[in-house]
């Protein structure tokens, strides 16, 4: 995809100012503020790329505000992360897109009901009772176990595995090797030896729902673990029998919530965070990366640290850590000085 800068701003409905001269530079594709050549547009939504932007070698950037002494084209916009949402789909790789059918390799059961529109793959096994909506793509080496459903535009990335009895709604991505529906991780030690509760419940995964690779979502001992509508959950990611998760949650990589968790709409967990099991976290509430939380936490809170506490306490904390090492010198130096005036008082006597 080649555009100039006018033919640019006119697709993101952007003002365009700055050194009107190069407007009819052509733009190749998007890169950040110090990497960007002459072809490539970039962005400035904080102070920190805006303060860079004069070293640039950018053909334009994207701003939500002029820019003085700034020598290139700016496309002035209300929302820089939205205009760079839509610049880099315009940008994009052009690659083959799915076609509809079914892939001759793929094995269907013949009760299973797909809608029109949908693309299925190469060596992909659907089982009795499935179904599909329409326009969704299943990709090469897919299975999708008995009765579970899957609805419109949606879409599942290679080597996903969908076990029986789930449901996904709508608009869901699933990116490659993905678990849909394992058995939860319960036993119980019975007579010397660790048994496996039967896990018969299901998993429902509502609409606009985003899963990335290598994550798995197990099916409930009992009812459904659920996953809310909007959810977007990164790379790599455990989430344990009957835990349910609100709408719009973010859940980052290598993250883990155990059993019976359930988490409010708009929490936030940062990387490698762990909940222990059977708490709830409250709406909006936002846990810093690698925090380790203990127990149920209201909503609307900012934690950070293992045992997770409040975020303000964390940084306190950190900093009296931090401080420990020179801490422990003086203190040594303390007990020695101690140790003298207590000699010297010996030897008065």
């Amino acid at each position: 995809m080649k555009l100039t800068v006018k033919q640019l701003a006119t697709r993101l409905g952007a003002e365009l100012t700055g050194n009107v001269d190069k407007i009819d530079r052509q733009i190749t594709a998007v890169s950040p503020v110090k990497a960007a050549g002459e072809n490539e547009v970039t962005f400035a939504s904080d102070d920190k790329h805006k303060a860079s932007l004069s070293q640039s070698n950018a053909g334009a950037v994207i701003v939500s505000a002029r820019i003085e002494d700034i020598d290139k084209p700016q496309l002035i916009v209300k929302n820089v992360n939205a205009a760079l949402i839509e610049t880099l789909r315009i940008f994009a790789p052009e690659l083959k897109a799915a076609t509809e059918g079914i892939d001759p390799t793929a094995k269907i059961a013949n009760n299973a009901k797909i809608a029109t529109g949908v693309s299925i793959g190469a060596n992909v096994v659907i089982d009795d009772g499935v179904e599909i909506g329409q326009n969704s793509i299943i990709g090469s080496g897919c299975k999708i176990g008995e009765n579970s459903k899957l609805g419109e535009n949606s879409r599942l990335d290679s080597n996903v595995v969908i076990y029986y009895n789930c449901r996904l709604g709508n608009n869901v991505i699933v990116q490659a090797n993905s678990t849909i529906g394992s058995t939860g991780f319960g036993y119980s030690f019975i007579d010397g030896a660790y048994r496996l509760i039967p896990h018969n419940g299901g998993v429902i995964i509502e609409d606009f729902v985003e899963i990335g690779a290598n994550c798995c979502v197990d099916r409930a001992k009992f009812g459904n673990t659920v996953i809310g509508a909007g959810t977007k959950i990164d790379n790599l990611v455990q989430i344990a029998h009957n835990v349910v998760i609100g709408k719009c949650c973010l859940i980052v990589g290598q993250a883990g919530v155990a059993g019976s968790c359930k988490l409010g709409d708009g929490v936030v967990l940062g990387g490698q965070v762990g909940l222990a099991d059977n708490i709830e976290i409250g709406d909006g509430t936002m846990i810093a990366a690698r925090s380790g939380v203990m127990s149920s936490v209201p909503a609307g809170q900012q934690l950070a640290w293992t045992p997770a506490i409040k975020r303000e306490d964390a940084f306190r904390t950190m900093g009296l850590v931090l401080r420990l090492p020179k801490m422990a010198q003086q203190l040594k130096q303390l007990s020695k000085r101690i140790e003298k005036l207590e000699a010297a008082e010996d030897d008065k006597k």
